[in-house]
């Protein structure tokens, strides 16, 4: 008795299911993807990270000459294996206005600039000093704030509905106008390329389109700048042979 009950479950759920699969939507802005150009606005959360290059042992970069710092626990000599890396990812913000040109049925380009904040904390295997504090620090915290300059090809798939998956694909320019009061200890070049390349989902509601986007930036350029003056300790920068920056974005779009 019980199989046939399942049976008979299983058979209304094969002739239901494609009925309601079946069933006509009421699609809206279905002339949205028509228009030549389009505006709309951007925010999102992102995290930034480094891919570093050390140099193994720091006596490998020929600027490095070691000097005596009274406060030092231990000196750095050029034998010495100093290494930094991301403590934690720091979740930050981005706003952005979005511009779209229609190319063709499936292809737009898009251009989205706006201003990035975010955080990048260096942890080093030895003690972090600064000049201004009396102790060690756990990690070294480079803070940036960017100008962003995207330029991306979007693919759309097919619209399913009120549905449209897309693929984008790119490059930005990002411009760092943050500054410190201090010489840093790791100082970044202000300008910076990337790659880019993601994947998002648009829906269309009846008045405007959402969508939500996952994005990477690929830094293509050596991010590393000069090492400070001797009022900072300097081997922080010279143990470090490059450093790209890779930033990962989560966004949502409002056209």
């Amino acid at each position: 008795m019980h199989v046939r009950k399942v049976l008979s479950v299983i058979f209304l759920f094969l002739v239901v299911l494609p009925a309601f699969a079946q069933k006509q939507k009421v699609n809206h802005m279905t002339t949205f993807d028509d228009k030549l150009i389009h505006f709309g606005f951007t925010l999102g959360l992102n995290t930034l990270d480094f891919a570093v290059v050390h140099y193994n042992p720091i006596g490998l970069n020929p600027d490095f000459n070691p000097a005596e710092w009274p406060l030092d626990k231990e000196q750095i000599v050029g034998e010495d294996f100093v290494r930094a890396d991301i403590a934690a990812p720091i979740p930050g913000f981005t706003v952005g206005i979005i511009s779209s040109l229609r190319l063709s049925r499936d292809l737009n380009l898009r251009f989205l600039p706006g201003l990035s904040f975010g955080e990048r904390q260096l942890m080093y295997n030895f003690d972090v000093w600064e000049t201004d504090y009396y102790v060690p620090l756990q990690y070294y915290s480079i803070k940036s704030t960017f100008l962003d300059f995207p330029l991306l090809i979007k693919y759309k798939a097919r619209r399913i509905n009120n549905d449209r998956p897309y693929l984008i694909f790119g490059s930005a320019y990002r411009h760092n106008i943050n500054r410190s009061g201090k010489e840093d200890l790791v100082k970044l070049e202000n300008g910076s390329l990337y790659a880019e390349l993601g994947a998002g989902w648009d829906h269309y509601f009846t008045f405007f389109r959402f969508s939500v986007e996952a994005k990477v930036s690929i830094g293509l350029n050596n991010q590393m700048g000069t090492p400070p003056s001797e009022n900072q300790r300097q081997y922080y920068s010279y143990a470090i042979k490059s450093m790209r920056s890779n930033i990962f974005t989560l966004s949502f779009h409002f056209e």
